[in-house]
């Protein structure tokens, strides 16, 4: 009786509301000088890079008066801390500026393309984890067997491969040979289920692979470890449970801890990686905004492509955070 009261008391749930709203607000709070360094480092790298907005969209033809009187009307000529300074001001007011090549509104830009990045993000993590959860399985229910090794190796093959050389080989395989997928081009959901399917697979087999070879190393290693050292399987065990069952009512259960910390420690780098994949598969997300707006010295768009990507990963790994409360509610998170 007193475990069941314990589940179900009301101050029980009153300390896990206050523990998460804790955290968030922690982490919030911690977040403001790391994005505020973020920017500050990409600012200024930005501005030590050889040429600038002006000789970008004149071209290599135009004379160093015409770009001297282009960079003065856009502004560029002004001491690079003051536009910093300026930059900041619209940021805090909730104004990402516009764009110094088109004239456009950057939220404008970037919500446009952020739809497109985000698919791409989700169908990646959902790949890797379920391929990497289930090969992960399949070898420890029989370690040290021809399963295990395979999955060990394949772990180790995908884990080896970048996205931007996996891209063209499978773009050569499927989509030259086979002609079974898109390479180029994007299709809306809304437009065709299809059609978004077939432009996303290639990508996403692409972005998610060196990842699926990262979870399916961990997973596999840190469950091979519960159930050889572990006294809880050894109970599970002896109170009659089948290998499935122990395997994944408990073990897995503990393993998705560890699991949960290494998604969240890579949410940035699946991030940084559709920048790469985009470009390659011509997708038009934020990615390819991204290498647009550095190719022409548009400090505003990638100033703020950098801190909409740094903001999302804040809030992904906070969301981590908040699901060990979920998964376990005895996680107790205190202040330092």
């Amino acid at each position: 009786m007193r475990n069941i009261w314990m589940r179900t008391s009301p101050s029980r749930l009153i300390w896990r509301q206050f523990a998460a709203t804790q955290l968030v607000l922690r982490r919030l709070l911690a977040a403001v000088p790391v994005l505020v360094g973020i920017s500050l480092l990409t600012f200024f790298i930005l501005d030590l890079l050889p040429g600038n907005a002006a000789v970008s969209l004149l071209g290599p033809d135009a004379t160093p008066q015409q770009v001297a009187q282009l960079a003065a009307q856009l502004q560029l000529d002004r001491p690079v801390a003051e536009r910093y300074l300026e930059w900041m001001g619209d940021i805090v007011r909730g104004d990402l500026g516009r764009s110094i090549a088109s004239g456009q509104p950057v939220s404008t830009l970037i919500a446009d393309r952020f739809s497109v990045t985000l698919e791409l993000v989700a169908f990646a993590l959902a790949v890797s984890i379920s391929l990497a959860v289930t090969v992960a399985l399949l070898a420890a229910r029989r370690p040290r067997h021809f399963i295990d090794r395979a999955a060990a190796v394949i772990g180790m093959i995908s884990l080896s491969i970048p996205s931007y050389l996996l891209a063209p080989l499978i773009v050569l395989v499927f989509a030259v040979h086979l002609d079974a997928f898109r390479s180029i081009g994007f299709t809306p959901l809304s437009e065709s289920l299809l059609g978004n399917l077939s432009s996303l697979t290639l990508p996403t087999v692409a972005l998610a692979c060196p990842f699926f070879g990262l979870y399916t190393r961990f997973l596999r290693g840190d469950l091979l470890e519960q159930i050889e050292g572990q006294s809880y399987i050894i109970t599970a065990r002896a109170k009659g449970l089948g290998p499935w069952q122990v395997l994944i009512r408990h073990a897995l259960r503990n393993s998705l801890f560890g699991l949960i910390t290494v998604v969240g420690l890579n949410l940035g780098a699946l991030l940084g990686g559709t920048v790469i994949v985009e470009q390659i598969f011509a997708l038009p997300g934020i990615g390819q905004l991204l290498i647009q707006a550095v190719n022409t010295r548009d400090v505003i768009v990638v100033q703020a492509i950098v801190l909409v990507m740094a903001i999302v990963t804040i809030i992904a790994t906070l969301c981590v955070d908040l699901l060990y409360i979920i998964l376990d509610p005895r996680l107790r998170y205190e202040s330092p």
